[in-house]
């Protein structure tokens, strides 16, 4: 199995590549989603505070890797990208479980970071500074600067989506063709 795993904090454009990706022809699973299911299994609203809430709740009474442990049962393709690791025990569980793994940490400034949330108006997103704060801290106690430092790739994404899109195509094209032999 071929995987690129993308991390990186909220609004650093992360979701902008895994949509180059996904031009590609790369099946992607999302981090996110399973937690949002989880979230709307339980009744509750899609919002910053209950996505964080359930997922950190789970973190602790299931394990660090709960989220991780969740996307495998839901990969059924020989290739694949994963949206939004953010702890080391997420990294460990998918090194043990996937044969060809690649982290990809996609980075970007919080000024900039936080006038993407602004104009990406997610369900999940913070509206306010204080509340992008407020969850880059949780997300850190996650461990996500962690994961961004072990990332096998770095993009600094504070340039235009050309540049990004590059990028990407590079990663996933190196991957993916030595996978399954130029499909592009």
């Amino acid at each position: 199995m071929t995987t690129v795993a993308f991390t990186g904090m909220p609004g650093s454009g992360k979701t902008e590549a895994v949509k180059i990706a996904q031009r590609q022809g790369i099946k992607v699973v999302r981090m996110g989603d399973i937690i949002w299911e989880e979230v709307t299994r339980r009744g509750l609203r899609i919002n910053d505070d209950n996505v964080g809430r359930i997922a950190s709740e789970l973190r602790v009474t299931q394990g660090k890797d709960i989220w991780a442990r969740r996307i495998l049962l839901k990969i059924r393709e020989d290739t694949v990208i994963i949206d939004g690791v953010r702890s080391y025990e997420e990294v460990e569980t998918f090194k043990k479980r996937l044969r060809d793994f690649t982290l990809v940490a996609i980075h970007a400034s919080p000024t900039v970071r936080y006038n993407r949330i602004l104009q990406r108006k997610r369900t999940d997103d913070a509206t306010t500074l204080e509340q992008l704060q407020k969850r880059d801290a949780r997300e850190r106690a996650w461990g996500i600067g962690n994961v961004i430092a072990m990332a096998d790739k770095m993009f600094i994404n504070e340039g235009n989506l050309d540049e990004l899109r590059i990028f990407v195509e590079e990663v996933v094209g190196k991957k993916y063709n030595a996978r399954d032999g130029n499909r592009r």
